[in-house]
């Protein structure tokens, strides 16, 4: 369905400034997008509690409609969304259907499941409230601020995006201002969708934008991205008391036990370190191997990688942001330095666009190849004398998002064991395109859960509601209730609380 937008076209920046998104791979310019000001925010968002009236009026059945819709739409056109990502950060076409896929998926699922997750259900009201029927629901909070990031401009902010309008509410989203024109591309074709009602906007530009955003009148702010910049919006979110979900960085390892498939374990380890040229906050940045099998994995790996490589006519694309150039070059040297063994790459491969897969071995726990995000297409492989110490090394990290374990008798166990929001199992990053699954992290990776139930919860607030059925046995909430009343109420307690009994 499509329809004339009778809103101002969302983003459109008052004082007429704009910025271009470029392409990384040669720097050609993509698009030219307006620089968004307060106020232009602002007017946004109060565009947005109009959409929220009527959107979160709807049925769930009616928003299911529209949001599966719009999922045809995305599926469509498809190749063309692909190439759009593939532009503006300049991963390949194909990796960048891969995470269009992921989101048409969960958006698929949000739209089917919210009514079962968010609609009114039974409670037992227990013996003191026997008389009341208890219910409760999930409702739209009303305005959802969304701040994206460019890595995975599609999957990763949908992922707050979709569940947040499955559960009744508008959104104002800030894209990063490296890959403007996706998120404009999902507004509008939502937007054509709905019949141009403001439920879905954009708003583009730098820091600047995305601080007029945390503070505007939102009614939840849900960020992806570092996790400096994640304390500065919460900071700015606190001025108004705005909750806010953070996704901010990992340091993911990958744990390979002594029975693990030594090629898949492999495979793995150098699809989530490289894949997306490392720009991937629940990519594989650490990998622990038990000693027993550790050379015969180093053979596997660097057989496998001796043919990849990053260029134009590779299967990794260039470093997104430019900054991270440095950053990975600076965690290289700062390893080789302190006595890393070189594998592959090394101190040679950042170039001015592309970085060359790069495999460390032997790297020092205090190395900033270790210790800090690197967010680029780097694998610091490391012996270990037991899981007991994998599982230790992995640990004693100040982030804690996500992991891998490959093993055959002891997968699961491990995995319970690694202080993460996720982890997968003889696999990398299953977990991402389980709709059904939450997704977040803990310590410093981030707060709050976006995907499966918990995804739609987040965008809620419960709402609990009683109704008297039935005249009560006793009278507890009225000035008349007597001495009498008060006797069998402390009767009743005993006899319900005040036996001792064991627990199985």
């Amino acid at each position: 369905m499509t329809a004339t937008i009778e809103t101002p076209t969302p983003g459109a920046a008052s004082s007429g400034a704009t910025f271009e998104s470029l392409n990384p791979a040669n720097g050609d310019v993509v698009g030219v997008h307006p620089i968004c000001s307060k106020a232009d925010v602002d007017a946004a968002v109060q565009r947005a509690r109009e959409g929220a009236d009527w959107w979160g009026a709807l049925s769930f059945g009616e928003r299911a409609g529209f949001l599966l819709a719009w999922r045809s739409v995305m599926t469509r056109r498809i190749a063309q969304l692909s190439e759009l990502v593939h532009l503006e950060t300049g991963k390949p076409t194909g990796d960048a259907q891969l995470e269009i896929v992921l989101a048409i998926d969960h958006l698929a699922w949000a739209a089917k499941h919210a009514k079962k997750v968010l609609g009114s259900h039974k409670v037992k009201s227990g013996l003191l409230m026997a008389n009341q029927a208890s219910t409760v629901e999930y409702q739209p909070l009303g305005v959802i601020g969304v701040i994206g990031p460019w890595n995975y401009p599609v999957f990763t902010p949908c992922g707050s995006i979709v569940y947040a309008l499955a559960a009744g509410n508008a959104v104002v989203f800030k894209p990063s201002e490296y890959t403007p024109g996706v998120g404009q591309w999902l507004a509008d074709k939502f937007t054509e969708v709905i019949g141009g009602r403001p439920v879905f906007q954009v708003v583009t530009g730098f820091g600047e934008t995305g601080n007029a955003l945390c503070t505007a009148a939102v009614n939840k702010l849900a960020f992806t991205g570092s996790g400096a910049t994640g304390k500065k919006v919460m900071a700015a979110c606190a001025e108004n008391l705005t909750p806010v979900l953070i996704e901010a960085g990992g340091k993911d390892s990958l744990i390979v036990d002594e029975d693990a498939d030594l090629t898949k374990a492999a495979e793995a380890a150098l699809w989530g370190g490289m894949s997306n040229a490392g720009q991937t906050c629940t990519g594989t940045e650490r990998v622990y191997v038990h000693e027993k099998v550790f050379d015969a994995f180093i053979n596997e790996i660097t057989s496998q990688a001796k043919d990849l490589h990053a260029g134009p006519d590779g299967k990794i694309g260039p470093i997104t942001m430019p900054s991270q150039l440095g950053i990975i070059k600076s965690h290289i040297d700062d390893a080789i330095a302190r006595g890393a063994t070189v594998v592959l790459g090394g101190a040679d491969a950042v170039g001015e666009r592309y970085v060359q897969p790069t495999i460390l071995t032997h790297v020092p726990e205090d190395s900033r190849e270790i210790t800090d995000e690197t967010f680029g297409p780097t694998l610091a492989i490391n012996p270990v004398e037991s899981m007991d110490e994998a599982i230790k090394l992995t640990n004693g990290t100040k982030y804690g998002l996500a992991g891998a374990v490959f093993a055959k008798n002891n997968g699961v166990d491990i995995a319970r064991r690694v202080r993460s929001g996720m982890t997968s199992v003889n696999s990398v990053v299953a977990f991402a395109g389980v709709p059904a699954l939450p997704f977040g992290g803990v310590g410093e990776s981030g707060f709050g859960r976006i995907h499966g139930p918990d995804g739609l919860k987040e965008f809620t607030f419960a709402k609990a509601i009683t109704r008297q059925r039935l005249k009560p046995i006793m009278q507890l909430t009225s000035f008349a209730r007597d001495a009498k009343t008060d006797n069998k109420v402390a009767w009743m307690m005993m006899v319900l609380h005040g036996g001792k009994k064991t627990l199985k």
